[in-house]
C-alpha cells in the first residue's frame, strides 16, 4: 500500500510520532514495516511506500527538499522524465530517479500551478515551511483518494477513511449520502463520505491550509476543456488522433522499475489496452506481457473465451481466476472493510480477486480499462440521452435510422425510446416516475430538487459525457479500483483516463462515437486489426460481471437477517416488502447493514 497520512495542529501542540505511526499502520491493514514519519512543529506527515520508480532509499518518503519543503505522496506522475528535464534546464539538481522529487522540485519552481504540468494520478501534501502552509492536491479525475477531517484544533488527511475514524468521537452516518445511495445507488457524487464529518477533496482540486490561522482554501485546478474544432473532424482523422493519443497514454503508463501487467475481461477496452501494451512491453523489458482474467461461473456472463482469443492473438500470458459462490460469501466482510463505504454490487468481488492474483504472481503494476465507456459512448444506458438530443434538435430521420441500426444487447429498443421521451419531459412525468419508483423499491427517500437537477437534468451529449466522468459514473469506478488494488499493494494505471485522451474523445462529433449501430465505433476502428474481429466488433457487452443472481438467491436469508439487525436502516424502508424486493435493493440494504456492523457505525448523537 502506498498511503499518505498527516495531522496539522492549530493549538500549538505537535503531533506525536505514535499518532502518526498508528494512523499510518491502518493503511490497507498493514503493519509498520515500511512506514516513514516526518514532524516539524505543528505538522506531522506519514507515508507507506509502494516502490514503482527508483527502488533505492533515495526515493523514500516523506521526502524533504532544501529544508523548506517536505512531501507525502501517493500515485505516479507519468511524464516525470520530461518535467525533470525541463527543471534541470532551470538549474534544478536531483539526487534520486523518483517522480516524488520531481513533484517537490516542480512545486519549488512553479508553486501550486505545478499540478497543471502533471500527467498522472496523485494525492499529496507538501509542507511549505517558507510560506507557512500545507498544500494538498488531488489529480484531475480523482484516481487517487484524499480524505480529510477538519476540527477546531486540527486538520487531518489520509488515503483511507479508516485512518481518520479513531479521531471521531462517534462513527455516525451521513444521512443524506446514505439516503441517496439507498434510493438511487448514488456514490462519490458529493464531497462528503458515508461517515459524518469525513470529507473528500474533490477531483481536480487543491486545498491549502494556513498553519498560522488554521484557515483552509479550496481551489479547482482542472476542468475538462474541449476544442470545438474537433467536432468537425473527419472519421479518418479522428481515428488517427485517437490511436496516437491512446498509444502515448499506454506507453507512459508502462514506465516502471517493476513488473507490469493488465486486467483482461475480454471486452473492448481491456483488450485494446492489452493489444497496444504487449509489443511495447516486450520491446522494453524483453518479457511477455501478462494478463489476468476473472472468469464467471455463470455461462451467460462468462467472457473467458474472448479473453483467450485476445491472449493468443497478442501473444500474452493469460492467468485466470474463478471465484466461486462460497468464496464470495467468505470475502464479504473483507471486501466491505476494504471498500470502506457501501458499493454498487457483488461484481467488486471479482475485481478484488484479480488484484489478489496480481499480488500473488508479483505483478506490481496493472493496467485497466476504466474510462473508455464514459469517454467514447460505450454504455447502452447512453442511448437514451443521445436519442433525446436528436429529438430535441428535430433530427427525426437520424433518430429513426440510428435507432434501427443500433446493436442493443441489454436494453430493448422500446425502452430506449420511452426513456428518451422521458428525458425531454421530466417535470410533467416526475410524479409518475416517483410513484413507480416507490412501488418497485421500498425505500423512503427522494432527492432534493438541486441534486436531482445536478445529476439528471437533460444536457447536450458532450455535457452529458462530462457529467458522467466528473460526477455520476467514473468516480465510483475509480474508488472501487483503487481500494481493491491498494489492499493488495498493487498500483493500477488507467490509459483511458489520461486527460489528453479524455478531452480528445469528448470533443469529437457524437455521430462518430456511435456509428453504423456500434457503441464506441471510433475505438473499434482504432483497434481493427490489432484484435480478432470477433472481439473488436462484438456487441454483447458484460462488464466486470459476477454470478450476482445466483449468489443473492443463495444468500437472501442471511442478508435479510443482517438487514433486520441494522439500527441505522430502521425507518428507511417498508419492512413487509423487503423480503420480496428486487436484487438491487436487497444488495444496497445488505451492504449498508454490513458496513454498519463492520465499522461500528451508530445512530447515537
Amino acid at each position: 500500500m502506498c498511503g499518505i497520512f498527516g495531522i496539522v495542529r492549530f493549538d500549538g501542540s505537535s503531533p506525536s510520532e505514535g499518532e502518526l505511526r498508528a494512523g499510518n499502520d491502518l493503511a490497507a491493514h498493514r503493519g509498520p514495516d515500511d512506514a516513514g514519519i516526518y514532524r516539524i512543529g505543528a505538522v506531522g506527515l506519514a507515508h507507506r511506500r509502494l516502490a514503482i520508480l527508483d527502488l533505492s532509499a533515495d526515493g523514500h518518503q516523506p521526502m524533504e527538499l532544501g529544508g523548506q519543503f517536505a512531501i507525502t505522496y501517493n500515485g505516479e506522475i507519468y511524464n516525470y522524465l520530461e518535467i525533470r528535464e525541463e527543471l534541470q534546464s532551470l538549474d534544478r539538481k536531483f539526487r534520486s530517479q523518483s517522480d516524488t522529487e520531481v513533484i517537490l522540485a516542480a512545486y519549488a519552481e512553479w508553486g501550486p500551478d505545478c499540478v497543471r504540468r502533471f500527467n498522472g494520478m496523485w494525492a499529496f501534501a507538501i509542507h511549505d515551511r517558507r510560506a507557512g502552509t500545507l498544500f494538498c492536491s488531488r489529480d484531475r479525475f480523482g484516481v487517487k483518494p484524499f480524505h480529510y477531517l477538519r476540527t477546531d484544533n486540527q486538520f487531518a488527511f489520509s488515503s483511507e477513511i479508516k485512518q481518520l475514524l479513531p479521531m471521531l468521537p462517534l462513527r455516525r452516518p451521513n444521512w443524506t449520502v446514505l439516503g441517496e445511495y439507498l434510493s438511487r445507488g448514488l456514490e462519490e457524487h458529493r464531497p462528503e463520505t458515508f461517515f459524518r464529518d469525513i470529507m473528500k477533496l474533490p477531483a481536480g482540486h487543491n486545498i491549502t491550509v494556513d498553519l498560522a490561522s488554521g484557515q483552509t482554501s479550496l481551489h479547482r485546478h482542472y476542468r475538462i476543456t474541449l476544442d470545438e474544432r474537433l467536432d468537425s473532424a473527419t472519421e479518418e482523422s479522428a481515428v488517427s488522433a485517437l490511436q496516437t493519443a491512446l498509444t502515448s497514454s499506454v506507453s507512459l503508463r508502462l514506465r516502471a522499475d517493476v513488473r507490469v501487467g493488465t486486467c483482461l475481461s475480454g471486452g473492448l477496452d481491456s483488450s485494446g489496452i492489452a493489444a497496444i501494451a504487449a509489443p511495447l512491453y516486450r520491446e522494453r523489458s524483453g518479457s511477455r506481457f501478462t494478463a489476468i482474467h476473472a472468469r464467471s461461473v455463470e455461462r451467460k456472463t462468462d467472457e473467458s473465451e474472448f479473453a483467450k482469443k485476445v491472449a493468443a492473438h497478442c501473444d500474452i500470458d493469460l492467468i485466470m481466476v474463478e471465484p466461486h459462490l462460497d468464496e464470495m460469501t467468505a470475502l464479504v466482510d473483507e471486501v466491505v472493510y476494504t471498500q470502506e463505504e457501501p458499493f454498487g454490487g457483488p461484481s467488486i468481488f471479482m475485481q478484488y480477486c484479480v488484484m489478489r492474483e496480481a499480488r500473488r504472481i508479483g505483478c506490481t503494476v496493472i493496467l485497466d480499462g476504466q474510462g473508455g465507456d464514459e469517454a467514447l459512448f460505450g454504455y447502452e444506458s447512453y442511448f437514451s440521452p443521445y436519442f433525446a438530443m436528436l429529438l430535441r434538435k428535430g433530427r427525426l430521420a437520424k433518430f429513426v435510422s440510428d435507432l434501427k441500426a443500433a446493436h442493443n444487447f441489454k436494453i430493448p429498443k422500446w425502452r430506449i425510446v420511452a426513456n428518451s421521451v422521458l428525458l425531454l419531459t421530466p417535470r410533467p412525468l416526475r410524479g409518475v416516475e416517483t410513484a413507480l419508483r416507490r412501488r418497485l423499491r421500498p425505500i423512503r427517500h427522494e432527492l432534493d430538487e438541486e441534486m436531482r437537477n445536478r445529476l439528471y437534468a437533460p444536457l447536450e451529449f458532450k455535457a452529458f459525457q462530462t457529467r458522467e466522468i466528473e460526477v455520476r459514473c467514473l468516480p465510483r469506478l475509480l474508488r472501487y479500483e483503487d481500494r481493491n488494488s491498494m489492499r493488495h499493494g498493487i498500483e493500477t494505471r488507467l490509459p483511458f483516463v489520461d486527460y489528453r485522451f479524455v478531452e480528445l474523445a469528448l470533443g469529437l462529433n457524437d455521430g462518430l462515437k456511435f456509428r453504423k449501430g456500434y457503441l464506441k465505433y471510433l475505438l473499434r476502428r482504432v483497434l481493427d486489426g490489432l484484435l480478432p474481429p470477433e472481439v473488436t466488433w462484438r456487441t454483447n457487452k458484460f462488464g466486470f460481471e459476477a454470478p450476482t443472481e445466483a449468489w443473492l438467491r443463495i444468500r437472501r436469508p442471511d442478508m435479510l437477517r443482517e438487514i433486520g439487525a441494522s439500527r441505522i436502516l430502521r425507518g428507511w424502508f417498508d419492512a413487509d416488502r423487503v423480503a420480496h424486493c428486487d436484487s438491487v435493493t436487497l444488495w444496497r440494504l445488505f451492504n449498508v447493514a454490513a458496513w454498519e456492523r463492520i465499522f461500528g457505525v451508530t445512530c447515537d448523537e
